[in-house]
């Protein structure tokens, strides 16, 4: 358990950290605002696959709810996760503001609806890719599974980081929010859709059996 925890700690620490350097103090029109979507997508598939294999590679506690439901967490490993993703979180959130040398920040402002759905909507692709692609029997030995979830974050911050920041993680909505880049009034949102995107993900994919699929030819 020991070294799942670490994993995920790991993991969680440089994807926000990922997530501040290139976000905290860049400007809008920026190259580094820009890229950040795809150093974001980049730095989780990195790590997905460095400790993938030792704790699934989660980083993420929407997707641990996800794979809890699925049958691939255990009870006492779930809220573990999720205690290792906040603090791993945290401390890459302190780390960049000291790298940043404790920058004024402006807290983005957001829409509550839209920004409820789009972290919903990319959250539930987010879990649903990591449910197929890592725990289904018919994508079993595959060594594409980094690269999936790590475009799927990719593509959801491009699509709708203009509408919510594109979070699509309690544990990166921590981080952005002791960052200073998102109100701590807003974090109810990102906590709200994100675990309801990964229930549904879970519950979806039990219902529809796709753990037990045999891989198509």
């Amino acid at each position: 358990m020991i070294r799942k925890l670490i994993v995920e700690f790991i993991g969680t620490y440089f994807l926000v950290l990922t997530v501040g350097q290139m976000v905290v103090g860049a400007k809008a029109d920026s190259p580094a605002a820009a890229l950040a979507p795809l150093a974001i997508g980049s730095a989780l598939m990195v790590m997905i696959y460095a400790g993938g294999h030792i704790s699934g590679g989660h980083y993420n506690p929407a997707v641990s709810l996800a794979v809890w439901i699925r049958g691939k967490c255990t009870n006492a490993e779930l809220p573990a996760y999720w205690m290792a993703q906040a603090v791993g979180a945290a401390a890459a959130a302190l780390t960049v503001l000291f790298l940043k040398e404790h920058p004024h920040v402006s807290a983005g402002k957001i829409e509550t609806v839209p920004a409820l759905l789009a972290e919903f909507l990319f959250t539930f692709a987010l879990c649903y890719v990591v449910l197929n692609v890592a725990t289904a029997k018919g994508t079993a030995g595959n060594s594409n599974y980094g690269l999936a979830i790590g475009f799927t974050v990719l593509v959801g911050a491009f699509a709708v980081g203009g509408i919510s920041g594109g979070a699509f993680n309690p544990a990166v909505a921590l981080g952005v929010t002791l960052m200073g880049l998102s109100s701590p009034a807003n974090i109810w949102i990102f906590l709200v859709a994100d675990f309801l995107g990964g229930l549904v993900a879970g519950l979806l994919f039990n219902t529809l059996d796709m753990g037990d699929e045999k891989a198509s030819v």
